[in-house]
């Protein structure tokens, strides 16, 4: 398949990835996440990362549907010349992270309220001081190198040497990105540091001193949280079913 291809073609599994991640786009409208017409969520379909799935330049997240998304080859930048190119800051990032980090198969990136004024923070620690903070206890790694909108192959080696190893990466002074094996598992660790990141911030503005948690707490609280990985995917068919119910043509 051509570079910047779209339409749902005939591998099954290729159907679904794409159906899941039209509906993460749809389900981030639903809980005020997205921003304009930016931001982009992508979705590994070979082995090695390297070919994948995002969502077009500016076309806003409620109305994506399942065709519409992009299949890319992060090896081949001649994408960027082509008709319809993906956007550069998008390339940029995802395609980074797809090329150096075949594991990380779903990414998520956008800039939330609460978890964009995290990242807006001197110390954006996520700081473990309730059970949804504690989930994300060496989980997150941070960027505070933030130099403007990512647009470079430089930077977006830099942003992939920056999530390392960790699923999830704060991006001072820009926003998050999650990642998964799966979309559900990304839209749940989505979900939860949304939720994490505005239970933080609600602390932060009472003036109050923080009752932060021993790292050993912490620690066994985000292992103990290993033990519900299944809710990850009984909620996103939940949230499908409710988008099913409102409006189905994220399937299309």
């Amino acid at each position: 398949m051509q570079n910047a291809s779209t339409g749902i073609g005939t591998d099954s599994a290729e159907r679904e990835l794409r159906v899941d991640l039209a509906a993460a786009f749809r389900l981030a409208v639903e809980f005020d996440w997205h921003e304009s017409v930016g931001n982009h969520f992508s979705a590994a379909v070979s082995e090695d990362g390297r070919r994948f799935l995002m969502n077009p330049r500016w076309k806003h997240f409620s109305q994506i549907c399942a065709s519409d998304l992009l299949l890319l080859d992060a090896d081949d930048p001649e994408v960027m010349d082509g008709p319809n190119p993906p956007d550069p800051s998008a390339w940029c990032i995802h395609g980074s992270i797809h090329r150096s980090r075949p594991s990380a198969r779903v990414l998520l990136h956008c800039h939330p309220p609460y978890a964009t004024a995290l990242a807006g923070l001197k110390d954006p620690t996520m700081k473990p001081i309730d059970q949804n903070t504690a989930r994300f206890f060496g989980m997150v790694g941070v960027d505070l190198g933030f130099g403007g909108i990512a647009d470079d192959a430089a930077e977006g080696a830099r942003l992939a040497e920056a999530l390392g190893n960790h699923p999830i990466l704060l991006m001072g002074n820009h926003g998050v990105t999650v990642t998964a094996e799966t979309v559900a598992e990304a839209f749940e660790h989505l979900y939860f540091f949304e939720r994490a990141s505005k239970t933080l911030m609600l602390a932060y503005a009472s003036g109050q001193p923080l009752n932060v948690m021993s790292d050993r707490i912490a620690e066994k609280t985000a292992q103990d949280w290993l033990e519900y990985k299944g809710m990850a995917f009984a909620h996103f068919e939940a949230l499908k079913d409710m988008l099913d119910s409102k409006d189905p043509s994220y399937r299309n």
